[in-house]
């Protein structure tokens, strides 16, 4: 046992042995040497850096890059000293520290792994013809082989360099048994690769055991950071939150994510970079769990991922062996920065939740996001809803009606009359749905075309701007209960616990006048079995307006040849946009197909031309399409069957050329739209529908408004506000309001 009485002598340390114990200190474990090697390969302009180790780093960690190398050919000195400390390529006065803008700077990396380890390194620059490999001990050339020559010997090898180092720690027992088990070992290796392949996005990192088939890390050198932490840990990437911020005065940038109020782990994962540095920093790490403190479950804890770029003369690297630590300048000031910068990032992320949804197989009902509160809320939780809460229907249900048109076993002929005889008038019937449906002559004219004209695209977008959403939302979620009464356009709608009563009527006004915007260019056709003449439509709608003639009212015979002159000369942009074909005899041809297996009521035919004359805005280009699509509203829009009016009066002076237009929408055996015959001159013909006639078309007519009508206005309308505030649309009944009435009874 040493004396303690006596002092002892004091003796320079063998250079081994203090390049042993300074290697110790830099290198204490595999993981800290593969931080090195790293770095090393980073400041060599590396987009690719492949890892490969055995027995967690123990038995040999390799690393291979495309840097640009290191010289032999014109500076062969350069492979002589690589492992000799204090030799750097990135450094030369002690002042470049306050400049440092590389990872590596003392020289001490491979000196200290070579005095723990057998190291061989083999490099190739691009102007090179070969690779040349050397191995290395203590910091010097050693043959690879005993009694060979040290040089480095030339071999094959691409452009960048591979360091491998075997056995580490073979020499230093102790710390080699202190090191805990090779798969703990590998993990922390895992982690420091992790780290500068997430922060390095625009380098390749593959990192897996020797003889493994498949790595553990492989990133892409085209990822960005936050593929690349999806990449490393999985769905975490969904719940990041997004930080760069600048802080002038404090000089210093901050990038990053950190995971949401609805994220958390069991262990805080703290990823930070300063100067692109892989470091530590206790007191930011405390600040930052701190603050989430307030919006995470109890013993939980966030992720972050922070890359502070500050001013390099305001940081100190040089303060631990290892390099994990690092001193900046107003450090206090800085972490109190990062702080604010995510107190405020959270909170403006804090007030909604997303969930992911799985997509739906191929052909699978897609399931609509407006669904009923009340039964969502059963589904769930499992709370009971209360009765007067309940909501009892659903918007989506669809029922045997919907597939079940009114067919065609009623005849719709009506009975003539005995006393007045057979007039030969053609069969009767008010409506063309039937014979519409599969129809050969209602198809579409051509491919889809997208429409580009800005007038057009100003109108849909005027739709958008005067929506009611309240009201949109209302109707693409009700359930329809039923008309009102047969002689009125009321309807009765229920959405949620509220019951409605709507103006179809205006509504499919407004919806034919979107849907000729929508569908401008892709009409289908209409066709007419007989052509409608334009002349004897407008006159005979102009003989039955209610106004007083006046002197400087023109003939009616006049009004009809301008209003046909104008529809021949624009039958050209009538057929393209809206198929509407005009003849060069002044006759209607076809009408557009706006909506599957409907047709207008022919009876507002002869309205419907002369407005074409009168309202319509044929000068400018919005203003023509505009008007017309309107025109088009009022014509489709549908109205309750009228059976008073099935009549007609012809005087005696009518010659054979005059036309029945009082019962048009007639259906041919061909699906087309057929009107009626020419028929000789009579003072009066009736028609009489039997009652089991009349209660048929009327059948047909709700079955239109229910099945065609209204679930259009579910799909494609656009409430306006207009329609809202002028009282077409009223709530009529509230079921809690039901309920409180009834309970007193």
């Amino acid at each position: 046992m040493t004396d303690k009485t006596n002092p002892r002598p004091i003796r320079r340390l063998n250079e081994t042995v203090v390049n042993r114990i300074a290697a110790g200190e830099i290198i204490n474990r595999p993981a800290n040497a593969l931080k090195e090697l790293i770095e090393n390969s980073l400041d060599a302009g590396a987009s690719n850096i492949q890892i490969t180790v055995k027995d967690g780093g123990l038995k040999l960690l390799q690393i291979l890059d495309n840097g640009h190398g290191i010289r032999f050919v014109l500076k062969k000195e350069d492979m002589t000293i690589v492992c000799e400390r204090f030799t750097t390529s990135k450094l030369k006065n002690f002042e470049d520290l306050s400049n440092i803008n590389t990872y590596g700077f003392r020289g001490e990396a491979l000196a200290s792994i070579s005095h723990v380890a057998h190291v061989t390194i083999t490099t190739k620059t691009a102007d090179s013809n070969c690779a040349y490999r050397a191995c290395y001990s203590d910091g010097k050339l050693v043959p690879a082989k005993p009694g060979t020559n040290a040089e480095p010997k030339a071999c094959a090898g691409n452009t960048g360099t591979q360091i491998t180092a075997e056995d580490l720690f073979y020499n230093v027992p102790t710390r080699r048994k202190a090191l805990k088990s090779p798969s703990d070992e590998y993990n922390r290796i895992l982690d420091v690769v992790n780290r500068y392949a997430i922060h390095n996005s625009g380098v390749s990192f593959t990192c897996k055991k020797q003889g493994s088939n498949q790595a553990e890390v492989n990133t892409l050198s085209m990822s960005s950071v936050l593929d690349n932490i999806r990449q490393i840990y999985g769905s975490i990437a969904s719940e990041l939150l997004g930080l760069s911020k600048s802080f002038k005065k404090l000089e210093f940038k901050l990038n990053g994510y950190i995971s949401n109020a609805n994220y958390n782990l069991k262990k805080m994962i703290f990823l930070l970079f300063i100067n692109h540095r892989a470091v530590e920093n206790s007191s930011l790490k405390k600040a930052i769990e701190s603050i989430y403190t307030t919006y995470l479950p109890k013993n939980t804890h966030p992720f972050a991922y922070l890359s502070l770029e500050i001013n390099p003369q305001n940081v100190d690297v040089n303060v631990h062996p290892t390099k994990r630590e690092v001193r900046f300048l107003n450090e206090d000031e800085v972490i109190a920065a990062v702080g604010d910068a995510i107190q405020e990032s959270l909170a403006g992320a804090n007030s909604s939740r997303t969930f992911l949804t799985q997509t739906l197989l191929p052909g699978a009902e897609s399931i609509e996001t407006n669904t009923n509160l009340a039964e969502n809320s059963i589904k769930k939780s499992g709370v009971k809803v209360l009765n007067y809460k309940l909501v009892r229907t659903d918007s989506r249900v669809q029922t045997l009606d919907d597939f079940c048109n009114p067919d065609n076993t009623f005849n719709m002929q009506p009975k003539d009359n005995p006393k007045k005889g057979n007039n030969n008038f053609p069969n009767s019937s008010k409506n063309i749905v039937n014979s519409n449906v599969g129809s050969s002559n209602l198809k579409r004219k051509r491919e889809r075309f997208d429409v580009r004209l800005t007038s057009i695209l100003t109108l849909r977008k005027r739709l958008k701007e005067i929506e009611h959403k309240g009201l949109t939302e209302l109707l693409a979620n009700h359930t329809f209960v039923g008309c009102v009464d047969d002689s009125l356009t009321l309807a009765l709608v229920q959405h949620q616990t509220k019951l409605y009563m709507v103006n179809y009527n205006v509504l499919s006004e407004e919806l034919f006048y979107q849907l000729a915007l929508y569908g401008f260019h892709n009409f289908g056709f209409i066709h007419l079995s007989i052509p409608a003449p334009i002349r004897e439509l407008t006159i005979f709608a102009l003989e039955s307006c209610d106004h007083d003639k006046s002197e400087d009212l023109k003939p009616n015979e006049e009004i009809s040849q301008i209003i046909i002159d104008q529809l021949i000369s624009r039958k050209e942009m009538l057929l393209e946009y809206f198929s509407m074909t005009i003849t060069e005899n002044g006759e209607l041809a076809t009408l557009p197909l706006m909506l599957k297996g409907y047709a207008p009521n022919l009876d507002k035919l002869p309205t419907f031309l002369l407005r074409l004359g009168t309202e319509v805005d044929w000068e400018t280009e919005t203003g023509c399409f505009e008007t017309l699509s309107r025109e088009l509203g009022l014509f489709y829009a549908p109205e309750p069957p009228n059976f008073s009016n099935i009549s007609t009066s012809i005087s005696n002076n009518q010659d054979d050329n005059s036309m029945d237009i009082c019962d048009t929408s007639n259906v041919n055996k061909d699906n087309s739209l057929l009107l009626p015959k020419r028929k000789s001159s009579e003072k009066e013909t009736n028609l009489i529908f039997t009652e089991q006639q009349k209660k048929a078309e009327i059948a047909r007519y709700k079955w239109q408004i229910e099945h065609l009508i209204f679930p259009t206005l579910k799909s494609q309308f656009i409430a306006p506000k207009s329609i809202a505030e002028n009282g077409h649309v009223l709530q009529i009944a509230n079921l809690p309001d039901l309920y409180r009435i009834f309970e007193r009874c």
